[in-house]
């Protein structure tokens, strides 16, 4: 297994360790409903330095980015920064990433899944065919999440950059707690607000930021948060978990990502995507909640009243924040309006639960 820059410190917090993406990662510290409630009502730091990160630099950088993604990165000016996926030739998902525009039209950087590093690397390099430059940057840089409605505040005697008035999905690169040239983003996979801060670990940086933010936040009740928070957080947004909710066989459209589906370009797959828009797709992927008392998993099958299979959970919990059990999964269409009701199959007994509009959390 791999480690992070903090995997030390995460051991030295008693945090409870696992294999995540080939790394040795925190799940949790103190509980993942202690840590899911700081960070909705206060802050909280994620390590999430297995992400990785390309850098594409050259002439022909944007077109290549246009080329792989689905999103439009030509609206793209220096500072800003765009959810997107990566179509494969079936229209279903390599990965979904996030690109930064460092330089307009020359330099941007692609944030990709952990598990899919070598994969995205490798898809894009096969679509490399105008000479642009590539860097994966994957391995010697960090990346922290501090998320919550009080990060930007607690943070922000750390740098000169306006944490407050960042806007969502804009980014600034500064110093930081003493360390230069980090970008700070205004992303999150939290829905509660905060920054990304993204640099390369060295002359002890990654030490530097992490007292930093630990000396100035602890004492305002900044918490350590695992990924098992991590995921009961975007799971109540409805943010999609590659792997579990999106892939290799879903399109974008069934995903309910058409709003980075951009058919004013040419991209893999437009074809493809462009007629299943036409015509409809036969799956659609949805939120529910339980009316009956359990819990949705993995996997587990969606039937209708007469207990017919209409489809199956990818991501189910118990919502810490809405006290009740939430999952998304795909259904075939006509089962995917809001209100419908559907069955979730939980040891041979089918589960009422409703179809209900994503977000969860208001």
């Amino acid at each position: 297994m791999k480690n992070t820059p903090f995997t030390e410190k995460h051991i030295a917090l008693g945090a409870k360790m696992a294999a995540f993406a080939g790394f040795n990662m925190p799940i949790s510290y103190t509980g993942i409903n202690d840590e899911h409630s700081a960070v909705r009502k206060n802050a909280g730091v994620f390590d999430v330095s297995h992400m990785g990160e390309f850098i594409l630099k050259g002439e022909n950088a944007l077109d290549l980015i246009q080329r792989v993604t689905s999103n439009d990165a030509s609206k793209l000016t220096p500072g800003k920064a765009q959810y997107s996926c990566l179509p494969n030739p079936e229209g279903g998902i390599v990965d979904d990433l996030l690109v930064y525009c460092i330089e307009e039209n020359q330099v941007y950087m692609l944030v990709v899944n952990a598990g899919n590093i070598d994969k995205d690397w490798n898809w894009i390099s096969q679509h490399n065919t105008k000479g642009v430059e590539m860097h994966n940057i994957s391995d010697k840089t960090c990346l922290l999440a501090i998320q919550g409605p009080n990060a930007a505040s607690i943070l922000q005697p750390l740098t000169e950059v306006n944490l407050v008035n960042l806007k969502y999905y804009t980014f600034e690169k500064s110093t930081f707690a003493g360390v230069p040239n980090v970008l700070i983003s205004a992303t999150g996979y939290t829905g509660a607000g905060g920054v990304e801060i993204y640099f390369e670990d060295k002359d002890g940086a990654a030490d530097k930021i992490w007292h930093a933010i630990f000396e100035i936040g602890g004492p305002q009740g900044l918490k350590p948060i695992g990924l098992g928070a991590r995921d009961t957080l975007r799971l109540e947004m409805g943010f999609c978990l590659y792997g579990n909710d999106i892939d290799d066989r879903t399109s974008p459209l069934e995903g309910g990502l058409g709003w980075i589906t951009k058919f004013t370009k040419d991209f893999t797959a437009k074809d493809i995507l462009e007629k299943q828009k036409a015509a409809g797709v036969t799956q659609k992927l949805v939120g529910f909640e339980m009316v009956d008392k359990g819990i949705p998993r993995h996997d587990y099958v969606i039937k209708n009243a007469q207990g017919e299979v209409i489809g199956r959970v990818t991501s189910g919990t118990q919502s810490p924040s809405l006290q009740k059990a939430i999952g998304l999964g795909y259904v075939k269409t006509a089962f995917a309006a809001q209100d419908a009701e559907i069955f979730i199959e939980v040891r041979d007994k089918l589960l009422k639960a409703r179809v209900v509009k994503v977000p969860f959390l208001a």
